[in-house]
């Protein structure tokens, strides 16, 4: 009797750890969707703006985001996109250091099969589902056409570049010399700057000791114009500057008179369509290869 007792209590034992494992590890299996989020630099208050955006979206919808920051470091970046990958997620946004070191970053989700989105800049190659950005040929162009209109179509400007080989820079100016080439304004001095207002600063510090006739000077965005601002004031020349982004500090400095214009992109509106269209392909719906983001002049 006691032996039968306890084959019945073995039995049953072995039945509920199997059943207790199956229920294990069919929980085990259940995954959150997730969102990664890779940003250039945070460094820099319009990606602040577009990780907020894209942050906010995504606890909107109930979309757990994990974001990175890749500090303008391209080596960073693709540490950034392996610890994503590490992580599973199901769909990567990445705004990236640069068009084409970008590329291995890319082809690494690529060759895990994780769809992958660029916001604000793009990627030279690699499988891209859809790239979300401001037109920044088009952006470009409207701030050449307003400094020619301040001018009266004749002067000396100057051209402070983003990072070489960013898609952002290569476009703005590209749709900046579009507009000036015909009219009579000359570029006098054309320099990279790195999207930075420090270096914004001391390049243009730079540029007004060798040039001592500018009339305006465009800069590719915002910390870039705003470094030159102050390098402008402290010399005490008139010059105009033109910027891109609108982030606060240019809005502010064109309501105060200081600034021209800046160029008004939407970095919030960027990161939460960047989260929905994430989640549209998670949800296998068909998506435009590139989603346009509307620009105006702020002056």
């Amino acid at each position: 009797m006691k032996k039968i007792i306890t084959v019945v209590l073995l039995a049953t034992l072995l039945s509920t750890v199997a059943f207790g494992g199956l229920f294990f590890k069919k929980k085990e299996t259940k995954k959150e969707p997730t969102i990664g989020l890779i940003v250039s630099t945070l460094n820099n208050p319009f990606f602040v703006d577009l990780k907020n955006g894209a942050e906010e979206e995504a606890i909107d919808k109930g979309i757990k985001i994990i974001i990175l920051d890749s500090q303008n470091d391209p080596a960073k970046e693709l540490a950034n996109m392996e610890n994503l990958i590490t992580q599973k997620v199901d769909v990567i946004l990445i705004n990236p250091t640069d068009s084409s070191a970008v590329v291995n970053a890319v082809r690494m989700a690529n060759n895990k099969k994780i769809p992958v989105i660029t916001l604000d800049r793009g990627a030279d190659a690699g499988e891209i589902v859809t790239h979300i950005a401001s037109d920044n040929v088009a952006g470009g162009k409207m701030a050449g056409e307003y400094i020619a209109e301040l001018l009266g179509n004749k002067g000396n400007v100057v051209e402070l570049e983003g990072i070489a080989g960013t898609s952002a820079a290569r476009d703005r100016g590209k749709g900046f010399n579009e507009a000036i080439s015909k009219t009579n304004i000359k570029v006098v001095a054309r320099q990279v700057a790195d999207f930075d207002r420090i270096k914004g600063l001391s390049v243009m510090e730079n540029i007004l000791q060798a040039q001592s006739d500018i009339d305006a000077v465009f800069a590719h965005n915002d910390e870039m114009a705003l470094g030159a601002l102050k390098a402008i004031e402290a010399a005490n020349r008139d010059i105009k500057v033109i910027g891109f982004d609108a982030t606060d500090d240019a809005v502010k400095a064109v309501k105060d008179g200081k600034m021209a214009a800046t160029v008004a992109q939407q970095p919030k509106l960027i990161g939460k369509m960047g989260v929905n269209a994430a989640i549209d392909v998670m949800n296998k719906k068909e998506i435009a290869k590139y989603i346009p983001v509307e620009l105006k002049l702020v002056k």
